[in-house]
């Protein structure tokens, strides 16, 4: 499937306020991530490396002990173990990409 047509994935509810679209390559995960303001996600890590372009909007990421403040056009490489959050500042729009295949994102099947 080398042409993928975003707009017709369907979207997954991965957290009240937090849905994504997810495609596969060979050895990535890609998410088209929409997120309502003040929506958050709890401290975790995992496996995968994990890249965020933020395309609109405004995302607070903490990373280990470092916390930033990211916007649309900006984006956040999280290394693979290291423990990671997120709160939307506003609602925002993201691509998300994690390397190796990512199957599973908050008990939610990337399928």
């Amino acid at each position: 499937m080398p042409f993928i047509e975003t707009g017709s994935l369907v979207a997954k509810e991965l957290l009240p306020g937090w849905t994504a679209r997810f495609f596969h390559s060979d050895h990535m995960t890609f998410s088209y991530t929409e997120v309502d303001a003040g929506v958050a996600v709890h401290a975790h890590h995992h496996p995968e490396e994990e890249v965020w372009h933020v395309v609109a909007g405004e995302v607070e990421f903490t990373l280990g002990d470092e916390t930033r403040q990211i916007g649309a056009g900006e984006a956040v490489a999280i290394p693979s173990g290291l423990l990671h959050s997120a709160r939307a500042v506003t609602a925002f729009r993201a691509i998300v990409v994690d390397f190796p295949l990512r199957m599973m994102v908050a008990g939610v099947s990337t399928r």
